[in-house]
């Protein structure tokens, strides 16, 4: 905004700056997770401009699923940890193959997803009865 001559920041420009940063930190948090799968530039450097562009229009989606699936958060959680240890592995000469890094990665994921939806299937079936 402009003020008698003077630009002046607004408070939904902070806002704006607030959320741009917070994109960022996002984006660049997943370099590790990114590293333990791959060490391919192009790859890395493409998922997290990827990560930065869809982050904001995904949060909402994912803010709701991550509420609705009680069994996400521990299983990225045990995805977390695995890429832990591949990096510690990798740094100590072991090597893990992307096939296997992605099939964990797969298998964790869709197992916290299907947990959390029998899960709440097997809650409401109780209700009903």
């Amino acid at each position: 905004t402009i003020e008698d001559g003077i630009r002046k920041a607004t408070p939904l420009f902070i806002c704006m700056v607030a959320v741009e940063i917070s994109d960022v930190v996002f984006a660049v948090d997943s370099i590790p997770a990114v590293f333990g799968v791959t060490e391919n530039p192009l790859v890395v450097f493409s998922s997290n401009m990827f990560a930065i562009m869809g982050l904001r229009s995904l949060y909402t989606i994912l803010s709701k699923a991550a509420s609705d699936l009680e069994y996400l958060e521990p299983a990225v959680a045990v995805v977390l940890g695995f890429i832990g240890f591949k990096l510690v592995g990798e740094y100590f000469g072991v090597s893990i193959p992307t096939e296997f890094s992605l099939g964990v990665v797969a298998t964790c994921l869709s197992s916290g997803i299907g947990f959390s939806i029998w899960s709440k299937n097997k809650k409401i079936e109780e209700c009903e009865s």
